[in-house]
Parts: C-alpha cells; sequence; structure tokens
C-alpha cells in the first residue's frame, strides 16, 4: 500500500468532499514529514446539548457538554505543543478546546458556545468512544 500523497490538490479536494458529506468540520493530519489541517466552514455539525445545569455547578448556571464526536485518544491540547491548557478559561465558540485523535490524524474540538471552559470530564489521553463528555462550559449570561 502507497502512502496518501497529502500535497496533491485532488486529493485534499477528495478528503474535504468527504469531510463535509460526513458532516465533520475539520481534520488534521501529522506526520514525520508535514502536517496537513482542513477546516470546514458551515459543517453540519450538531452544537452540543446544553442543559439547565450539571453536576458540580449551581443550579441557576446553565452549561454546554462538549462531546466526542469519533472514537479516539482525547488530547486536551495539541500533541506537539508543550503549553498547558489551564482551567477554567474563557472561550469562544470558534475556538478550538481540545482534539480526539486516532493514529496521527486529529479531529479538532470547538467549543461551539462561548463562555468559561470550567472542567474536564475525561482524562487527557484516556480513549473515548463517540458521543462521550469531554469538557463543560459555563455559559455566560
Amino acid at each position: 500500500m502507497s502512502a496518501i500523497d497529502f500535497s496533491d490538490p485532488a486529493t485534499i479536494a477528495l478528503l474535504t468532499e468527504a469531510l463535509m458529506a460526513a458532516g465533520v468540520d475539520g481534520l488534521e493530519i501529522s506526520r514525520p514529514d508535514g502536517q496537513l489541517r482542513i477546516v470546514v466552514a458551515g459543517a453540519r455539525i450538531s452544537p452540543p446539548e446544553a442543559t439547565p445545569h450539571a453536576p458540580g455547578l449551581a443550579p441557576s448556571s446553565a452549561s454546554v457538554v462538549v462531546k466526542a464526536p469519533m472514537a479516539g485518544r482525547f488530547h486536551v491540547g495539541h500533541p506537539a505543543s508543550a503549553a498547558p491548557q489551564d482551567l477554567p478559561r474563557s472561550v469562544s465558540e470558534a475556538d478550538i478546546v481540545g482534539f480526539v485523535g486516532v493514529g496521527h490524524i486529529l479531529l479538532p474540538l470547538r467549543a461551539s458556545r462561548s463562555g468559561v471552559l470550567t472542567r474536564l470530564l475525561a482524562e487527557p489521553g484516556a480513549p473515548v468512544g463517540f458521543g462521550d463528555p469531554l469538557f463543560e462550559i459555563e455559559l455566560q449570561s
């Protein structure tokens, strides 16, 4: 089996079409010889469910749970970055708050709502399944 040529525009277009058809909003592939990152604008991804409150939060506060869009290994930050991701921290709806990875393929996780990223619901580096809760975001009023 030959390696995929990520410098070929036709290959990138094919990957982008496949992501759009699957409703995935992005893909990141890292290899020793380079990195490819595709972000699909306007993908048909359902936003995380809003809950009136989550365990550990006051009943008057609203929160959103960011869930795993696929099975893989959970990363709080980019595996190549040594920068710590301290909590709590403010996030906007477009911020990448983590990644789910399978091998060298990383799927970025967007906050999807502005608020305060208050806690991790999965251990960094742990395997996660589709729909597993990963982060909790307290919505700003």
